[in-house]
């Protein structure tokens, strides 16, 4: 197996509207991308100066199927849909495994950290005995999710051993049973700086990925919820790719759902999955955890799993739960509500490639108007 992806660094994604050939009824404004910046978008502004816009796609009457495909052929041609992601998309690899099981484990949370770390062994032990050859454990599942806490929980993963509990925990029972482990997510400590860090074991309980959210949890919603990562955390700036036993799997955390570029950047990396470790709150959780996943995953054309701390209506941070998998047609393959849980499922791989056969999304792109360009991989092409 390939260890994670890992990349000389700077910046990570540039959404950048190209200039059309098309008759000039709108002016758009190119800017240079930054040098070191994590996201630059730019907003073309589109003045019409009448009502006979350019047409997208030509009515051809009674069509036969070979003026279809030469139809399609043409227009994909001057479309450039293979322009659209920069560098070119990686092909879908071939996984080493089309099925399995995935178990997704909602727990309980509590201010006892050697409790939390037993509780988390008991239920990936748990989720193997079913079957599941992948296990996902919640966002910050070894002790309270506050920014009083995080300095106090906090372990130094590269240290290991005594200096990480929660890690070696993982890494032996990846080991003895013989599973994937997506590691929820921890408070790690680096030098003098705090990460929200998720952690990927492989088979053998080697540390095959880690992951530092790139997106911290900052928001005011008055009256609702205000909350800070920022006043403690420091934020990743390495997305994640990892090639496991179960295929390439994309690595978030919670806010980092949020940002539909990642995922478009994780789908041209050739990930077969991506899994958010998250405990989306009672404000935002109602409203946006499931839509967010369905939207990732179809968009993408990919599998999204999700997992949450259980709900504890006693704490000062309560998650909403509903841990779930999407698959690769926006569907909810499985979930659950609030209370701890251990969701068992079946992950079919062949779905993607059908799916993105029934919707040939990549083919249609518009790459003459549009790139997400993956800095990253850009810059570390052009130091090769």
């Amino acid at each position: 197996m390939k260890a994670a992806v890992s990349l000389p660094y700077s910046g990570n994604l540039l959404l950048h509207h190209l200039q059309s050939s098309a008759p000039r009824c709108c002016s758009s404004t190119i800017l240079p991308p930054p040098s070191s910046s994590l996201l630059f978008i730019t907003s073309p502004k589109t003045h019409y100066h009448n009502t006979n816009r350019p047409r997208l796609f030509n009515t051809v009457r009674t069509p036969t199927t070979t003026s279809i495909s030469a139809l399609s052929s043409s227009m994909g041609s001057s479309f450039k849909p293979e322009q659209a992601r920069v560098p070119p998309a990686l092909q879908l690899p071939t996984p080493p495994i089309t099925k399995f099981k995935i178990g997704l484990c909602q727990l309980l949370v509590t201010a006892d950290k050697e409790r939390n770390i037993a509780h988390a062994r008991q239920a990936i032990q748990d989720a193997a005995k079913k079957g599941a050859q992948l296990v996902v454990l919640p966002e910050i599942w070894n002790g309270p999710y506050s920014n009083d806490s995080f300095p106090v929980y906090a372990e130094d993963i590269d240290v290991g051993g005594d200096a990480s509990p929660s890690t070696a925990m993982l890494s032996e029972v990846a080991r003895v049973l013989k599973i994937t482990i997506v590691g929820g997510s921890i408070p790690e400590r680096c030098g003098d700086k705090l990460y929200n860090t998720c952690c990927v074991f492989d088979t053998e309980g080697k540390l095959k990925a880690k992951h530092r959210k790139i997106h911290l949890f900052d928001i005011d919603i008055p009256g609702k919820i205000s909350f800070q990562e920022s006043k403690t955390l420091t934020a990743g700036e390495t997305p994640t790719v990892v090639d496991t036993e179960v295929g390439r799997i994309g690595i978030g955390i919670c806010y980092d759902i949020r940002f539909q570029e990642l995922a478009m950047l994780y789908a041209a990396r050739g990930v077969h999955l991506i899994c958010y470790p998250g405990a989306f709150n009672m404000t935002t959780g109602p409203l946006h955890w499931e839509l967010l996943q369905r939207a990732r995953a179809v968009d993408n054309q990919l599998y999204v799993a999700t997992c949450s701390p259980a709900r504890d209506a006693s704490a000062g941070y309560v998650a909403w739960g509903h841990s779930t998998l999407i698959g690769p047609f926006g569907e909810v393959l499985a979930t659950t509500e609030h209370d701890e849980a251990i969701i068992i499922s079946e992950v079919d791989y062949s779905q993607i490639e059908l799916r993105r056969t029934n919707l040939p999304l990549e083919k249609q792109r518009r790459g003459d108007l549009y790139q997400l360009v993956d800095v990253q991989r850009l810059n570390s092409q052009g130091n090769a």
